[in-house]
């Protein structure tokens, strides 16, 4: 399967909430499949679907030696201590913030045929599951950052060369 363009800050489809995943077909299976290729290349961790412009609630990984995806997660459990790591993101390129995230997250969905997967994690596998599940709530994890630090980051968003290239 094809590593797929992402779409970037400012396109309504990372702003929507996404659809539930009812039709399990090749469909979904392709999608799949290019969720985690489009992970796989080296300095990215995990695609959610709508990076990728499509509106339903899927995400592909390649992280800590783990690869996969998961249709229609939720957060089940997140723990631990709520603290700031440094995180960016794929859909605002080149840019990174202090993210508070809880230290561990556990994940249940299913796979493309419809069977259940759960999936955990710690550190960075953690920050990477409540990452992707936000894209999925139409959330960019910009918008969880607090005040002064989510003003920065909209400020280097407005000065970044590839958002300037999309407003001329």
């Amino acid at each position: 399967m094809p590593e797929r363009e992402i779409r970037l800050w400012g396109d309504p489809v990372l702003r929507s909430r996404c659809e539930t995943v009812t039709v399990f077909d090749d469909h979904v299976e392709a999608l799949a499949a290019d969720l985690v290729d489009t992970a796989r290349p080296e300095g990215r961790a995990a695609v959610a679907a709508p990076q990728i412009g499509v509106g339903l609630r899927a995400f592909g990984y390649d992280l800590d030696g783990r690869t996969g995806y998961v249709i229609n997660p939720e957060i089940v459990e997140l723990g631990r201590q709520l603290r700031d790591i440094e995180e960016g993101c794929l859909s605002v390129p080149g840019l990174f913030f202090p993210t508070p995230r809880y230290e561990f997250a556990r994940v249940r969905g299913v796979d493309a045929q419809n069977q259940p997967i759960e999936i955990e994690g710690t550190e960075v596998f953690a920050q990477m599951l409540q990452h992707e599940v936000g894209h999925l709530d139409g959330q960019v994890y910009i918008q969880t950052l607090p005040g002064e630090r989510r003003r920065e980051a909209m400020k280097a968003i407005r000065s970044a060369d590839w958002f300037l290239a999309r407003m001329s």
